[in-house]
């Protein structure tokens, strides 16, 4: 796969991914909840934003360099966990830890994933994360936990915002369904809910929620493992409070890119208040539209302390294979030590809101 000579940004790669895709996998892969107000959000309200610079500042020996859990992390990007990289590319998720090691990036695997948690682990040269659902037996959770803990996973992220689904209608209207040889490979074995509606109408209250994760589910995961938790799709500031003590040691704000309950905040716009809230207690990450490295100079002065990509990686595995991802992730890197270096930002502790512009 060789990438066209035209992508110079992230922009370019969804461009080119949207005249390459399967109508169907397109629609997945954009995946906005119900009108997509949400999704429109997050770009906007980051575009909305304006930087202040510093003049003539001393930018020797900059670095984008910075620790989490303490292990380097050489740029504050961390690729999200997004399912099904199968979709897109043979090789899947293992294309994209390849991807991931040769720049230096960490990477999260989703539980639902088409490739196995191991075969990406031996693969990868980077730290890996390892998204997790919760499942409706406890002993298939702890199963996936003791498996990611075992292949040598640095971290747990839980995803907290979807208890069910979001109905993404663009996505119903193109009749998506896995093809033939994807599915979610690390879930394989494991029972389903076994849940039947007894009635007609909506399922939802049916007794879908039965096995919905609380917060004793958090305080029982985080007991249950060595690995450090991070909760994934906080947006309330209410909300974190309870997460740190039921053993939380990062939380994500997200708004699931958009894909779950639809005229959510921008992710961007959530950050600040969830930020000041943990007021340093715990690491706060944060992701939901980010294309560009202004986008994550943005985010950190606005309290996080790195950012996720997620659909951004399908693009570019779709159009150019590991070359894709390891360029388009190249780009933000790129972009983003321009960005600081504009705006006479040496070091990530030296991006605070007063890069930001107030007017």
């Amino acid at each position: 796969m060789i990438v066209p000579p035209d992508t110079v940004s992230l922009h370019d790669y969804e461009r080119h991914f949207a005249t390459r895709a399967d109508p169907a996998v397109r629609a997945y892969v954009a995946g906005a909840g119900a009108d997509g107000i949400t999704r429109r959000a997050n770009r906007e309200s980051l575009d909305r934003l304006r930087l202040m610079p510093r003049a003539l500042r001393d930018l020797s020996g900059a670095t984008a360099r910075s620790d989490l859990f303490g292990e380097a992390l050489e740029y504050p990007i961390i690729v999200a966990p997004t399912a099904y990289h199968r979709l897109v590319h043979p090789d899947g998720e293992k294309a994209t830890a390849t991807a991931a090691s040769l720049t230096r990036t960490w990477m999260t695997v989703s539980t639902q994933a088409s490739v196995t948690l191991e075969e990406i682990a031996e693969t990868a040269r980077c730290p890996l994360w390892f998204q997790l659902y919760m499942q409706p037996r406890r002993d298939d959770t702890l199963s996936l936990v003791r498996r990611a803990e075992a292949a040598g996973y640095k971290a747990l992220v839980l995803t907290v915002d979807a208890a069910v689904n979001g109905l993404r209608n663009a996505e119903q209207r193109a009749g998506f369904r896995l093809p033939a040889g994807v599915s979610a490979v690390n879930l394989a074995g494991m029972e389903p809910t076994g849940f039947q509606p007894a009635r007609p109408g909506s399922p939802v209250f049916q007794g879908m929620l039965r096995d919905a994760p609380t917060w004793a589910s958090v305080e029982w995961l985080c007991s249950a493992t060595r690995l450090p938790v991070l909760l994934k799709g906080i947006l309330n500031p209410d909300d974190v409070a309870p997460a740190i003590e039921a053993g939380a040691r990062g939380i994500i704000v997200s708004n699931h890119g958009g894909r779950t309950l639809d005229s959510l905040p921008a992710s961007i716009d959530a950050l600040p208040p969830v930020a000041a809230e943990a007021a340093g207690r715990v690491p706060v990450l944060m992701d939901g539209g980010i294309r560009r490295g202004t986008d994550i100079l943005k985010a950190l002065a606005l309290g996080a302390s790195a950012v996720m990509v997620g659909e951004p990686i399908l693009h570019a595995l779709a159009v150019g294979g590991v070359a894709g991802v390891a360029h388009m992730l190249t780009i933000l890197q790129t972009e983003l030590e321009v960005a600081m270096a504009l705006t006479g930002r040496a070091r990530l502790t030296d991006i605070d809101r007063s890069a930001i512009w107030t007017p």
